[in-house]
């Protein structure tokens, strides 16, 4: 869980007021002045996001350029100076939390996905390593700047159901399955041919350089509900980093598809003769990948594990058809979601994610220090596959073998399985047996007969005392369904109203 986040302002009211401040009126130099005394206030008492960072040396600069105005051409180097590394600061406070990852991007690549201008950072370039800029063009890359910052700090930030204008115009994410097979080929190749290994070595370091790239892009790209700044850079690490984890669930799709963990061929996934665990031609091919990626993002295993779990104990869905439309089924997915083999294959790399990548754990569920433990996957079982369960078929038996292999050498998991794989298989039909219609006779019958004496049977006067009766005093617990006895008051009881649970406790 995402710890809350500190922000300057008391209630969000005050930074709309100074949003307004800033932009309502472009030539309302009181106002601006107005916005940049709140600014610095708000810096004295905590540090500052880095969008509102850079708007407050924007505005500053902006305000020292109108100070300066009729003061000569030997005034505006100090004034250019004030722009330059205001828009430096803003380029490189953007774009440098966002590179990481074993592999640099470029920077033009990080400012198209968060829709920032292309020349602005090529001004910042300029502005770093060349001439510094005119005055003109630093002016004008100010105003781009500062609008920028309101349709993609401001008006997100006072209004978070409205997108940024950056997520808007954010390209769409490519898919990672071409250089997958192209890890596939090369992999398939040397696991063949060992001698292929030096030949392919420069290829498949490429291929995981563009896996790493891609999953950087899958984090500026995660559709999270906090600006780039704010929930990249922060002190929570990989475990709190749900843009992180929302790009390795989108490689994890990917993984899990046919033609990668799990082959094309059915043949190719019969697994090893070790229970549920992957035939070994299979982990030559995807191991060096997986340990790889896990070196550097240590969510891997568990996000793996999670996605195939969830696949295992998930009902197939069914195609709903109306009478004017006929809902056609695509002949793949449909041979996919039947497809026993590729369950199992499913289920043998879950098993050996946790055989590998978990934490040791003893009887007692000490887990250790992994993000993938076996406990937490044997817990998702259990409750899959408990009373309430709604996935059955093949699927269900699959899942079963997997929480028996989970569980297997670790006494307090095989007791806590035992349980849910000893329950009877639910019956799919919803309709009253007739057994069932029996069973409700009976219960009927008894608790009618406790009406039933012959002092009630043909009575119709309703002053008649039937608690004279002697058949109806004498033995009243002999009329009572079987297991159920009559509470007198020296038991404790007293009357109370309905709806009413009173606590008593029998002398």
């Amino acid at each position: 869980m995402r710890l809350p986040r500190r922000v300057p302002w008391a209630h969000v009211g005050e930074l709309d007021q100074v949003c307004s401040w800033i932009y309502a009126d472009e030539n309302d130099i009181d106002a601006k002045v107005l916005a940049v005394n709140r600014l610095a206030s708000w810096r004295a008492i905590t540090s500052l996001p880095h969008a509102l960072e850079s708007t407050h040396a924007l505005l500053t600069a902006m305000l020292q350029e109108t100070a300066l105005q009729g003061q000569g051409s030997s005034s505006y180097l100090s004034l250019r100076q004030s722009y330059a590394t205001a828009v430096i600061r803003l380029v490189n406070g953007l774009v440098d939390p966002l590179q990481l990852g074993a592999y640099a991007r470029s920077i033009n690549s990080i400012a198209a996905q968060l829709g920032l201008p292309a020349w602005l950072v090529e001004l910042r370039h300029a502005a770093t390593h060349e001439d510094l800029p005119s005055i003109d063009v630093l002016r004008e890359a100010a105003r781009q700047a500062m609008t920028w910052l309101l349709h993609n700090y401001f008006l997100p930030t006072l209004n978070p159901s409205v997108p940024s204008a950056s997520q808007l115009q954010r390209p769409a994410l490519r898919s990672p399955s071409p250089f997958l097979k192209q890890y596939k080929a090369l992999a398939k190749a040397t696991a063949r041919d060992a001698s292929l290994a030096i030949k392919y070595k420069h290829d498949i370091a490429r291929i995981l350089r563009e896996v790493e790239r891609w999953i950087a892009e899958a984090k500026v790209a995660a559709p999270v509900a906090a600006t780039a700044w704010d929930d990249i850079d922060s002190d929570e690490g990989d475990e709190g980093d749900a843009r992180e984890r929302w790009a390795l669930e989108r490689f994890a799709d990917a993984l899990l598809g046919k033609g990668a963990l799990v082959p094309l061929s059915k043949k190719k996934r019969i697994l090893s003769n070790e229970p549920l665990h992957p035939s070994p031609f299979i982990l030559n091919i995807w191991t060096p990948l997986l340990a790889h990626l896990q070196s550097l993002h240590p969510n891997l295993a568990a996000v793996l594990v999670t996605k195939a779990v969830s696949h295992l104990t998930s009902e197939e869905q069914i195609t709903q058809t109306t009478d004017a439309d006929v809902v056609m089924l695509d002949a793949e997915e449909d041979k996919q979601r039947r497809d026993a083999s590729y369950d199992r294959c499913v289920a043998g790399w879950a098993k050996w994610l946790v055989d590998t990548y978990g934490s040791k754990i003893d009887d007692d569920f000490e887990d250790g220090d992994t993000d993938l433990n076996r406990a937490d996957v044997v817990s998702k079982l259990v409750a899959a596959l408990g009373p309430t369960r709604t996935v059955s078929g093949t699927r269900e038996k699959i899942a079963q073998e997997l929480l028996r292999a989970l569980s297997k050498g670790h006494h307090a998991l095989e007791t806590a399985s035992s349980l849910v794989l000893s329950l009877p298989t639910p019956t799919s039909s919803s309709t009253w047996q007739e057994a069932d219609i029996q069973l409700m006779h009976g219960r009927l019958s008894q608790l009618l007969s406790l009406h039933t004496g012959p002092s009630a049977v043909g009575t119709n006067d309703a002053t008649e005392d039937v608690d004279a009766t002697p058949e109806t005093n004498t033995d009243p617990a002999s009329r009572l369904p079987p297991g159920w006895r009559k509470l007198s008051r020296d038991e404790g009881w007293k009357p109370s109203p309905i709806g009413a649970f009173v606590h008593c406790v029998a002398a």
